[in-house]
């Protein structure tokens, strides 16, 4: 894993707020009209599990194509970036989403509440899922 420093000029690290603001973005904008429509379309139980994994792929293959970017991330100027900069590839974002989430879960969200701690009072805004994919997410130009 890269570990160039934060204090570089074209990493500015994103916070807690503006990255809650893009996740909330992204459920209105692309998660409640596919829940919606999942929800007439299916049984409820199977309208769930389709919903997520649709939001795993969204999660996991958008920011790949999209210059390390969701719809919410877009909408307010921040991406998913290595640590050096460079932009993300499919190894990191499988640790960002995938291997996180297994965590997260068995930690029974105890992890996740963790990472928003992390990414409220760490310098560099780096939550466990930044750290174990060698990520972060810092403002676009």
């Amino acid at each position: 894993m890269d570990t160039r420093d934060f204090t570089e000029e074209d990493i500015v690290p994103a916070g807690f707020w503006i990255r809650l603001w893009a996740t909330l973005l992204d459920s209105i904008i692309i998660f409640l009209p596919i829940n919606i429509v999942l929800f007439f379309l299916f049984q409820i139980d199977f309208a769930e599990d389709i919903s997520r994994l649709l939001s795993s792929l969204y999660y996991l293959l958008l920011p790949l194509f999209w210059s390390g970017q969701t719809v919410g991330k877009a909408i307010c100027r921040i991406r998913i970036v290595k640590t050096n900069g460079e932009d993300v590839h499919i190894g990191n974002m499988l640790l960002r989403v995938i291997v996180s989430g297994i965590i997260y879960g068995i930690t029974f969200g105890i992890a996740a509440i963790v990472s928003v701690v992390m990414v409220c009072v760490r310098e560099d805004k780096r939550a466990l899922h930044d750290l174990i994919a060698g990520t972060c997410v810092t403002y676009t130009d």
